[in-house]
């Protein structure tokens, strides 16, 4: 079994969360949350700064930790078992544009529930509603968008 490790971010702005659309040769198919494998000398956050960047063209600013998921899939040699840390993020506008040579063809920005039904995984869906619960929380503490919480 291979392990391997991801970090990723639930990007929000003005209450619209980003999602993207991959394509890959029509095996796999689905809106997904921006993500992607840590790099040799990375801390989380600059792995999953890095991956928005380069999967949306989006620089955003983490907010807070959310949480972790795991799953496992099959390759052609082996099974591997992925854990997944995810950030609530900020973004400063609707920009974004996906990164064609990872198959993306597609994203934006939208609504919680749109962007719910959206995702493919069930995993992806959980963290998009705890990240979503923190986002409303720091907002109805004024604290959304305040420099001086993070």
């Amino acid at each position: 079994m291979i392990q391997a490790t991801s970090c990723g971010g639930v990007v929000i702005f003005r209450g619209k969360i980003l999602v993207l659309y991959k394509n890959f040769k029509n095996k796999y198919e689905g809106w997904v949350l921006p993500k992607g494998t840590v790099e040799e000398g990375e801390d989380y956050k600059e792995t999953a700064l890095r991956e928005v960047k380069e999967e949306t063209g989006v620089s955003a600013q983490i907010i807070k930790y959310v949480g972790k998921s795991q799953y496992t899939f099959s390759v052609p040699s082996d099974v591997v078992d992925k854990e997944v840390h995810w950030y609530l993020m900020m973004a400063d506008s609707y920009y974004s544009k996906p990164q064609k040579e990872e198959f993306f063809e597609d994203s934006g920005y939208y609504k919680f529930h749109e962007a719910y039904h959206l995702l493919k995984f069930s995993n992806e869906k959980q963290i998009l509603e705890k990240a979503y619960a923190e986002y409303l929380e720091l907002r109805k503490a004024n604290l959304w968008g305040n420099k001086k919480y993070y």
